[in-house]
This record gives C-alpha cells, sequence and structure tokens, in this order.
C-alpha cells in the first residue's frame, strides 16, 4: 500500500510531498488513516533544527490528528479496526511499540510513534485515544497537543489556584487554549500578551481580562501596571525566544511559578537572577502538561459537548496536504491561531 506523505528530507528546507509504502505491522502498531492534522510549534523547530542535528532525517512529521483505524498488528487490545481516534504524541494505554521505517523508492523514511503530515500512519497503540464517532476529527486533532498540553499545565505545572494572577505570553494555539484553562480555574488577572491585535481578541474572547501588545508597549511596565511591583503568580511563556523567557521570569513574583512551554534554539542560553529559585520561585519546562491522554482527553471532551469548553474558535486556516509548506509559512509570518491540515 503506497501514500502521500509530507517527508523532512532536510532542516531548513520544504518537506517533499511523495508516495511512499506502509511496512508489515509489528507488536502494538496500528494502521490508522489519518483524516486532519493539526501543525504544533514543535514541528517548525523540527524543521528549523532548534535542537541540534538531527539524525533520523528523512523522517515524517506531526503530532496531533483524528483518523479513523484501519488495521491492527499483534497484541492491540486499546483500539480495533473502524474505531475513531485522536492521535498523540503523549503516552497513554497500551502497548508501546516499536518505530516504523517507511520504504521510499530505494530509500527509507523515519518516523515516530506517532506521525500526522501523512495520508496513513503507522501509529504505536499507546499513542491512540478511542473517541465517539460524533467528535469532529478537527476537534479530535486538537485533542491530541494543543488542548491536553494547555490544560495539563494549568492543573499539574502551574498549579493554578482560584484568584491568583496568570500572564501567558504568546498566544497561539496552546497560549489561548492557557488563557482558557486560566478562565476556567478562576485565575484573576488573566493577561495575555502578543504582537498581533486579532490573536489577541481571540484572547479576550477566551477569558483573558487584559491584553498587551508587546509590539506597542513595554511589557514590564504594562504587567505591573496590572498586577503590581510583585509581579503574577504564574507566567507562561510559548515562543521559546530567549529575550521573552528572561522577561517572564523577571516579572514572576518570588513565590510565583514560570512555566517554559517555547523551546529555544539548541545553542541558545538564558541568563535569569537565580537566587529568588532558592525562596520558593519556580521556574520549570513543560513535556505535554504532564497530560495521561487516556484519563484526560475523555474528561475534555465531556465539556467539549457540553459547551464549557470553547475550541471551535481556535482554528483559523484550513489547507490541504499538499499546500502544508504554505501553511508553515502562514504560521512562521504569525497570520494562524491553529491552522487544520486536510490528510485525505
Amino acid at each position: 500500500m503506497r501514500f502521500r506523505a509530507a517527508i523532512l528530507e532536510r532542516l531548513n528546507a520544504p518537506l517533499v510531498l511523495d508516495e511512499i509504502e506502509v511496512p508489515a505491522l509489528d507488536c502494538g502498531q496500528v494502521l490508522v488513516q489519518v483524516h486532519c492534522s493539526g501543525i504544533c510549534g514543535a514541528q517548525l523547530g523540527e524543521i528549523a533544527g532548534v535542537k541540534g542535528e538531527d539524525k533520523f532525517l528523512p523522517h515524517l512529521l506531526g503530532h496531533e490528528g483524528g483518523g479513523v483505524v484501519l488495521e491492527t498488528g499483534p497484541g492491540v487490545t486499546q483500539v480495533r479496526k473502524g474505531n475513531h481516534v485522536i492521535l498523540h504524541w503523549r503516552k497513554g494505554a497500551g502497548i508501546q511499540a516499536r518505530t516504523p521505517k517507511y520504504k521510499w523508492d530505494a530509500r527509507f523514511v523515519n518516523a515516530g510513534w506517532v506521525t500526522t503530515f501523512n495520508q496513513v500512519a503507522v501509529v504505536s497503540e499507546n499513542r491512540l485515544t478511542s473517541i465517539p464517532e460524533e467528535i469532529d476529527f478537527e476537534i479530535a486533532a486538537l485533542m491530541g497537543c494543543a488542548v491536553t498540553t494547555a490544560l495539563g499545565l494549568i492543573n499539574n505545572d502551574a498549579k493554578l489556584k482560584i484568584g491568583q494572577s496568570l500572564a501567558v505570553f504568546g498566544c497561539g494555539g496552546v497560549g489561548l487554549n492557557i488563557v482558557q484553562g486560566g478562565a476556567m480555574v478562576s485565575a484573576d488577572p488573566i493577561i495575555g500578551i502578543d504582537i498581533y491585535d486579532h490573536k489577541l481578541q481571540v484572547a479576550s474572547e477566551f477569558g483573558a481580562t487584559h491584553l498587551i501588545n508587546s509590539a506597542c508597549v513595554d511589557v514590564s511596565d504594562a504587567v505591573r501596571k496590572i498586577v503590581g511591583s510583585k509581579g503574577v503568580d504564574v507566567a507562561v511563556e510559548t515562543t521559546g525566544l530567549v529575550n521573552i523567557i528572561e522577561t517572564a521570569y523577571a516579572l514572576t513574583a518570588p513565590q510565583g511559578r514560570t512555566i517554559l512551554v517555547g523551546v529555544p534554539r539548541h545553542n541558545q542560553d538564558i541568563t535569569i537572577h537565580s537566587l529568588p529559585l532558592h525562596f520558593g520561585k519556580v521556574l520549570k519546562g513543560v513535556e505535554g502538561g504532564q497530560s495521561n491522554p487516556t484519563e484526560d482527553i475523555p474528561r475534555y471532551l465531556n465539556l467539549y459537548l457540553k459547551g464549557k469548553l470553547r475550541l471551535d474558535k481556535l482554528i483559523t486556516h484550513r489547507f490541504p496536504l499538499q499546500e502544508i509548506n504554505t501553511a508553515l509559512e502562514r504560521i512562521k509570518m504569525g497570520e494562524v491561531g491553529r491552522c487544520m491540515v486536510s490528510c485525505q
């Protein structure tokens, strides 16, 4: 079986769209028809080589999607043929299978436990969660990373309490859900910070009480006018830009938490005054909000179906798979909230 996929062949180059072959399924592997994929900042980082040398080139990309199970390999018990599923990068229940290799003419293409920039994917069982058929595949894709990371961050990393202040640096797909999560736990104030007014407008609709366009005003002054000289209880940084990380940390209260979602380039370091870390201040990076997809996704879907979790307005642009490189460029230009790619 051959199918179309977007392949990262070289760093800092457009993805290559071509046909590759599905390998035979091994223990714990599941063949999924990918209907829809989100694009996360992690993929932009992979293409740009943010973490340094990529030893697995060429390889497939994408870690949040929605699809249908076509076939299951030996030992699979969590899903079966015909199930609608969310594809996610965090581990859930089931077997951690070996990662697949796809044949690409005379070469092989590597892949992780889940990929979504492709029409069909061989996915590890523990990267799939079965969902009701009435859930739209676009909503399923959002659950693969943007929602679970953000709400997990609020609950598990930030441990945000009722009435505590929250500042979110960067109001993209994850940032907007962090704003929404903060509103759901009654944080106050909730400060949305971005350089694009259209993203700030959406942040206000998702629960931000104050908006700061950092391209127009001094962020430090603006935040301190809202919360006072002590700083915010929780500052969340989503861009991975070193100067913004340093600003977020400096604006965090002495007993507060600075939570890093964005990842700086491998050759860039941050400079901070570390003494407060010895007296209760926290600086930590996020790994998917410590979410457990098997447990968390059904709870979040319940909230969505009851209208308590707003997701539809997160999606601002849609592209077919053959226009994946255009989609990536639009995201880099800051024009997009959450972009969805139709893979069929």
